[in-house]
């Protein structure tokens, strides 16, 4: 899956989202409604990884998917 997907998606695949970063609130996955650059912020400010862990980690996901 490639980031255009998620963003057409956004709505069916927020859920994933939430499963797969658990600290995350559906308010806040509402938020980013597709916004990869807003997710990747969200996920570095919850987690406290780099953003290249952040992307790493994003990365890996949609590899997955």
């Amino acid at each position: 899956m490639n980031w255009d997907q998620v963003e057409g998606q956004w709505k069916q695949i927020k859920g994933r989202v939430l499963e797969q970063w658990g600290e995350l609130t559906g308010d806040e996955v509402d938020r980013v409604n597709g916004n990869r650059e807003q997710l990747e912020g969200l996920l570095q400010e919850k987690y406290g990884k780099t953003k290249e862990e952040v992307r790493d980690d994003i990365n890996r996901w949609l590899d997955a998917a």
